[in-house]
Parts: C-alpha cells; structure tokens; sequence
C-alpha cells in the first residue's frame, strides 16, 4: 500500500520533542513582552490618551500596539491574558481626581509594582516640533531599543537611608528587564537604532527631607554619518542618498564646466571649506565596514590552505571606517517620580512608600493584620472548593436515582479575587489619609 502524502507546507508539523514548542522558539530565549493599559479609557483626556500611544511607539515591537481598552475591563483580563500571550510588564497610565497623571510598573504574574507619579512630560509631536530637522521611520521601531541607565546606584546608601539600598537593586532589575539583553561581539550595530535613556536624578548630599527618587526619560534615534567627507560629495554618494528625498538628491552641474569646481568651491561649503567638521570628533566610532564576500572555489580554498598569504590577506582583510554618531530625539519625555512600591502585582504590602513612614510597632502590627486576612482569604477559599466538590457530588447522586437536576446550578461559585480594578481605586492624592496601604519601612 502506498505512503499516505503528508502535506507540508499548509499543515504546521507536529513535534514529538515536548521540551520545543510548536513555532520552533524556546521558552526561555523569548524576548520581554509588554502590555502599555490606559486605565479609565476616554475619562482619562486626549494628551494622556496619546502619551499612551507614544509610549507604545516607544517600546515596540515588542508591545501590544493595537491593544483598544474598554471601562468594563479588569486587570484579572489583563493577567489572564499575559501568560498565553508571554507578556512580563504591564504599563498602568491613569489621572487622578485631582488631575495628575500616574504610572504604574508591574511584572506579571506576582509583582512587584512601582507606582510613579508623572510630575510632567512631552509628547512625540511637541517634540518634533521644537527640532529644526526631526526624524522619524519605521524602520527604527522594527528592533527593541538600546536601554541605557545612569546613576540608579549610590555608593554610599543603606537600609538606614530614606532611599534603602534594596529598593535601588531593585528598581534596576525591574528596569533591566524591560528589554533582552544583547552581546556585543553578536549583535549587528544596524539593529541598534534607538536608545532609551533612564537618568536618575543625585540625591542631595545634606540629606534633605524633600530627598525623593526621581526619573528622567528620553528617546533618541542614532544617526551616522561617514567623518572626513565634506557635504557635497555626500550628495553625489547613492548609498547616503538612497533614504533622502529624491528632489533634494543630486546637485545640478548643468551650469559648471567641471565636477571639481562643484567640490572646490569654497564659497559654497566645499571640500576645503571649515563647514565639513559638522560633529566633534569624540562622537566618531571606528566600525567594521559591511562587505560582499566572494565565494571561493574548491581550487582557491586549497591555494589559500598552501600558504597564499597574498590570496588569504587580499579576502581577510577588514574595511573600517570612522562615522560620526548623533542622537535625534524622537520622544516622549517624562519625568517619574517614585512614590511607592508594593509587593504585589497592583496589590499586597507596600514595600516602600515616600510620604509616610512607620515605627517597628505599626510594622508588626500591619503584617499580623496582613497574615490574618491572607489567612480568612485561603480559609474562604478552602471552603468555596468544598461546597462546590459537594454540589457536584449531590447532582451526581441525584442523577444516579432518577432525579431530576437544574442545569443552573453548574455554574460554579466565584472566587475571592482581589485582582480588579476601577477608575476610582487609583487616586493617590487621597492614599496618604487612608490607613489600611500604609507603608512599611525597616
């Protein structure tokens, strides 16, 4: 009998391995996904509305682009989804009664939560607006980009300090892993288009009371440009001109005799003008140019094997050149200040909080007030799943001996869950009057 045809190329392949996933992509080398959530959808106004979408821009492609936020959602919906989907950071944007606008930086599934509070910020268009020559493109937002940090350690903090020791550890690997880490003996510098940089403002040294952690973000585009060639032979270059305009490409000669009184010409920025030194040379970056390498036959392999060190020098030898690296802001700007950390994913015992600080005394007296009703919590639940199991067993009994069953009663009973959310549970102006989320300190 003849083998049955197995259809390839429209049928995904079934893998006997269970340690590999069906798309071929291990678990443990996905890149850090992230879900950008605009709490209270249109309640929230127009500027914060589109902060979110540049944020969005900013972290793609590794983002949820496209995500549509309605008031019905909770953040159970967003959790639920964030394991199938391999997400690891959700971004909480919100405004308070008050007006002021709020961040919120989980990792999923458990915590922890930094809680910022936005003090002001740029969108993308005011941004570009303030540029002489913005920029923009999707060909940057295709790779992740470059996360730069400055000054989120200080060498002389400890736990005694009002800005401890472990919340600088760990706000760094929070921020860490927003992106994956890249090698750079392996990671090609034309996938490095982008830089995001987070600078931490220096704490006071007379250890002032209005001392508090403070984030200054920006986004850049990386431009180069070839160092040591004036303007003009730039413009006659196709490959600096390929992404350019195609009407400001090529200069018109018709009207000079030669090609070297278009490059001579100081009055105009020629060659041997001083306006060819356009960046300083502490941006220059000496890089390995990109070159088609032939492919050698069999009798050119063995001559180079025989010792051709002329052959072997001539196809070995590297190409670099100096190019001038520049930053172009793309946006958005935002300054974040720190105002608490909790424990939990959007929930739980706050770890650290800005404005109020506790004794030793209230610290015990708010884990046994936090042990009592995770307790109450697990008892509850306990006893849900005991008298669902028993409904279950009553209807299969009764079944058994002829009885007649409501299908109503399979729905089982919810729950206790504490993961949800409303518009008007994220106001911190008004947390600091309330007892129950009070910080705790050591």
């Amino acid at each position: 009998m003849a083998k049955r045809r197995t259809k390839k190329r429209t049928h995904v392949q079934v893998s006997n391995d269970p340690a590999k996933p069906k798309n071929g992509v291990s678990a443990t080398s996905q890149s850090p996904k992230s879900m950008v959530i605009r709490i209270g959808a249109g309640e929230v106004g127009s500027s914060v509305s589109q902060l979110v979408k540049d944020f969005r821009l900013m972290m793609e492609p590794d983002t949820a682009s496209r995500l549509r936020e309605r008031r019905a959602n909770k953040l159970k919906d967003y959790t639920m989804m964030a394991g199938p989907l391999g997400v690891t950071h959700l971004f909480l944007f919100s405004r308070s009664q008050t007006g002021n606008t709020n961040m919120r930086l989980a990792l999923t599934p458990r915590g922890p939560t930094l809680h910022f509070k936005v003090e002001n910020y740029s969108l993308c268009k005011d941004v570009a607006k303030a540029l002489k020559h913005p920029r923009g493109g999707v060909q940057n937002h295709q790779t992740p980009p470059l996360l730069v940090m400055n000054n989120f350690n200080t060498p002389d903090a400890d736990e005694n300090s009002k800005i401890p020791k472990r919340l600088e550890s760990l706000t760094t690997t929070i921020f860490q892993s927003l992106f994956s880490p890249i090698n750079p003996q392996a990671t090609p510098l034309t996938s490095i288009r982008r830089v995001m940089m987070l600078n931490r403002e220096k704490p006071s040294t007379d250890g002032s009371a209005d001392d508090a952690y403070i984030l200054n973000l920006r986004h850049y585009a990386i431009a180069t440009r070839k160092t040591g060639i004036s303007k003009r032979i730039r413009r006659l270059d196709p490959t600096e001109q390929r992404n350019k305009d195609r009407k400001k490409g090529l200069p018109n000669l018709g009207k000079l005799e030669d090609v070297s009184d278009y490059l001579l010409d100081p009055t105009g920025g020629g060659y041997t003008s001083a306006s060819e030194t356009e960046l300083d040379t502490d941006a220059e970056v000496e890089i390995t140019e990109n070159t088609t390498k032939k492919v050698l036959s069999r009798r050119e392999l063995q001559r180079m094997k025989s010792g051709d060190k002329a052959s072997e020098k001539q196809t070995s030898k590297p190409n670099v050149e100096k190019r001038a690296v520049k930053l172009i802001e793309l946006g958005p700007r935002m300054k974040l200040r720190l105002m608490k950390v909790e424990e939990g994913l959007c929930g739980g015992r706050i770890m650290w909080h800005d404005f109020i600080k506790k004794s030793e005394k209230d610290i015990k007296k708010m884990d046994d007030e936090w042990n009592r009703r995770k307790n109450e919590k697990e008892a509850r639940k306990k006893q849900q799943k005991a008298n669902i199991e028993k409904k279950k067993q009553d209807k299969v009994k009764a079944k058994a001996n002829g009885q007649t069953v409501d299908d109503k009663d399979d729905e089982d009973v919810s729950m206790d869950d504490e993961d949800e959310w409303d518009s008007d549970d994220f106001d911190d102006d008004a947390e600091v009057e309330h007892d129950e989320d009070e910080c705790m300190e050591e």
